[in-house]
């Protein structure tokens, strides 16, 4: 495990990176709410985390994933815009560059290469779509299809553009991607950034911002709209905003930073864990047509409800204050062999303070998370192989197993 002094060095200048709460804070932040204890320790899931792929390292790595049915490699996101692909072989010593596209891609603090998702097909359909922040003041966010040439084994870092979002600022840029069991593509972008969401935009669905969009990348250019999305037959709001009327492309809203979407590979259910303001973080479970309150709610406590402010906001299935935390990292419902008592729990983790979390995958809101472990790592993400066994990314460059504890 990694050092808690070695972490306190390097914190400070991490926080920023998926968009700590308090950043650009508010005055209309409530102050910190006791939470109910835990349950008993006789129910709790018992883990470690172990170093994997102990001769690799990777620069400030965000994302790691297995191409659909292929258990062979891993491809791990590097923030500054390369996509790097290794033999899953825990004696592996060399990665190669899969794609670099770091001449597309504005770099720092929250913003970068942030997503990967490959097609279902792939790779006899040979596409992989990313999500990055582009130059631009603000900066603007695109996710991209690439396509490779040369039968899977790397991408031509020639992008094909299906969809831009204006950011308003230079935080809670999301950026995660993932493809559902419907074949249609997920993904997640924060509020614009700033604090306290300023201009509106998560409860404005005339935007793409503070929303998990969902489009159809199989069909016509750009794409085609689900016909069961809530907003369907208006028009595209392919640059990100619209005439005032809702965008088609929205599959749910009223989040603040999703940073980290994942589908159960059992049931096919959509989670996400948000980024917190300044006194929750949460996790949600996210359904069609659904609003995950902010501005109006931040976990499920009034944040700010000056202006209108819907009724029937979805209360997050869990949530924790800042006594724990500071930055969540959404993960996945554990489907492996490796850890008998984790299967059917959702993982999840801190990225401030480096606790993995876990609530079981059929709870309601809003119960509360049982902590599995304090690592010390910078979670950045969390990753999910083919065989349904999970990995901890953490930011300064390693990668680590959940595994039984001794």
């Amino acid at each position: 495990m990694q050092g808690r002094a070695k972490f306190a060095l390097v914190l400070s200048g991490l926080l920023s990176f998926i968009g700590c709460g308090g950043s650009g804070g508010s005055s209309t932040t409530p102050a910190p709410v006791p939470l109910p204890p835990p349950p008993p320790p006789s129910s709790v899931p018992a883990i470690d985390v172990q170093q994997a792929f102990t001769n690799l390292n990777f620069a400030q790595p965000v994302s790691m994933v297995q191409p659909p049915g292929d258990s062979t490699r891993w491809f791990v996101v590097e923030q500054n815009g390369i996509v790097r692909v290794f033999a899953n072989d825990q004696n592996t010593n060399s990665s190669s560059v899969f794609v670099d596209i770091v001449s597309l891609v504005t770099s720092g603090g929250e913003a970068g290469l942030l997503g990967i998702a490959f097609h279902p097909n792939f790779p006899a359909t040979p596409e992989v779509f990313l999500s990055y922040t582009g130059p631009g003041s603000p900066l603007i966010s695109y996710v991209s299809r690439f396509r490779s040439l040369d039968g899977g084994l790397t991408l031509d870092p020639t992008p094909e553009i299906i969809l831009t979002v204006i950011q308003d600022f230079g935080n809670h840029n999301g950026g995660d991607l993932a493809f559902g069991r419907d074949g249609y593509l997920y993904a997640s972008f924060g509020d614009g950034g700033s604090g306290g969401d300023p201009n509106d935009r998560a409860q404005n669905t005339a935007n793409l911002l503070g929303s998990i969009l969902r489009v159809d990348v199989d069909g016509n250019t750009p794409y085609e709209i689900p016909p069961d999305n809530p907003f369907a037959g208006q028009n595209l709001c392919v640059q990100g905003s619209s005439s005032g009327t809702p965008c088609p492309e929205i599959f749910a809203y009223g989040l603040r930073n999703p940073w980290r979407i994942s589908f159960d590979s059992a049931t096919g259910s959509l989670w996400v864990g948000d980024v917190g303001q300044g006194s929750f973080e949460e996790v949600d479970v996210v359904e069609l047509g659904g609003n995950y309150g902010w501005r109006c709610r931040e976990g499920a406590h009034d944040f700010n409800t000056s202006g209108v402010c819907p009724t029937g906001l979805v209360d997050p299935i869990t949530e924790y204050g800042r006594g724990l935390g500071q930055s969540i990292t959404g993960g996945y419902v554990y489907r492996g062999a490796t850890v008998a008592d984790l299967v059917g729990w959702y993982v999840f983790g801190d990225f401030a303070q480096g606790r993995i979390f876990a609530v079981p995958e059929n709870s309601q809101p809003t119960v509360v998370a049982t902590e599995l472990l304090d690592t010390g790592l910078s979670i950045s993400s969390f990753a999910e192989g083919v065989d349904g066994e999970l990995y901890a990314v953490n930011y300064s460059g390693t990668i680590f197993q959940i595994v039984p504890a001794p």
